[in-house]
C-alpha cells in the first residue's frame, strides 16, 4: 500500500524544489490527514463488535484496499469531491483492516496498548515532519532506496508468513518496518513541502500510509513485549 504516488525520482531536478508547496497546500493536507484517522477510527470503532466476522474475510478487505489505494484513487484524482469520498472510504477500510490485531489485543487485557501505540506514533510523526519541513538537506536521493528496501520487507513478510513462520523474524520484519516508514515520513513530508503533489488529496495519502504502518509496526511490537505469556 505505500507505493501510491510516490515520487522517486530527484526532485531537485524536476523543479519542485524551486515553488515548494504553499502554507495552504500544507494545512490542506493535514487536515485531510487528521480527518483519514477519524475515517479509520470510525471505521474501527463500528466493526470491533463482529472482529470474527473482520478476520474471516480479512484478505477480501486487504484486497480491497489494494483496489482503492491503486485504482478507486487513481481514478478519482483530480476529481473534486470523488477524490474525498474514495480517500475516506480508503482509510475507513484501513480501520476495519485493524480491528483483528485490536481486538486480540484487547483480549489478552493489553488494550492500553492501543493509546501507547497511537500517542507515541503521533509524538514520533510529528517530530519527524518537522524535522523533514526544517531540515536544509535534500532527502530526493532516498526515494530508489526506500522503495527497493520496501520490496524486500513485502517479500520478507510473506514469505515469513506463509512459509516460515517464524516469531524472531516477525519481530525484525516489523521493527523494519518501522524504522522504514519513519524514514518514509522524511521523504514524504519534504516532498509535499517541496511542491511534489499536485492534490493535497494525493500528499493526505501519502502522509496517512507512512502513520498508518508506523502505528501498527508499535501496535505488534508493545502488543509482543507487553505480554507476559
Amino acid at each position: 500500500m505505500a507505493l501510491y504516488n510516490r515520487n522517486y525520482s530527484n526532485t531537485a531536478e524536476t523543479g519542485y524544489v524551486q515553488e515548494g508547496a504553499s502554507v495552504g497546500f500544507m494545512k490542506q493536507t493535514y487536515q485531510l490527514l487528521a480527518a483519514s484517522m477519524i475515517a479509520a477510527a470510525v471505521g474501527a470503532y463500528l466493526t470491533m463488535p463482529y472482529a470474527h466476522v473482520v478476520m474471516q474475510y480479512k484478505w477480501f478487505i486487504f484486497g480491497f484496499e489494494l483496489f482503492m489505494l491503486f485504482i478507486g484513487l487513481g481514478m478519482t484524482r483530480n476529481k473534486p469531491g470523488l477524490n474525498l469520498a474514495a480517500l475516506f472510504v480508503f482509510t475507513f477500510a484501513t480501520g476495519v483492516s485493524l480491528v483483528p490485531l485490536l481486538a486480540s489485543l484487547i483480549g489478552a487485557g493489553n488494550g492500553a496498548v492501543i493509546g501507547n501505540a497511537f500517542l507515541m506514533t503521533s509524538v514520533l510523526f510529528g517530530a519527524l515532519s518537522l524535522f523533514a519541513i526544517n531540515s536544509k538537506k535534500d532527502y530526493a536521493s532516498w526515494g530508489k532506496p526506500l522503495f527497493i528496501t520496501l520490496i524486500v520487507v513485502v517479500v520478507g513478510s510473506l514469505v515469513n508468513y506463509f512459509l516460515l513462520q517464524s516469531p524472531i523474524m516477525h519481530i525484525i520484519i516489523t521493527a523494519g518496518i518501522l524504522l522504514l516508514f519513519s524514514l518514509f515520513t522524511i521523504y514524504d513530508t519534504q516532498n509535499i513541502a517541496n511542491g511534489a503533489y499536485d492534490s493535497p488529496v494525493d500528499a493526505a495519502v501519502s502522509l496517512y500510509l507512512d502513520f498508518l504502518n508506523i502505528f501498527t509496526a508499535l501496535l505488534q511490537l508493545l502488543g509482543i513485549f507487553g505480554n507476559d505469556d
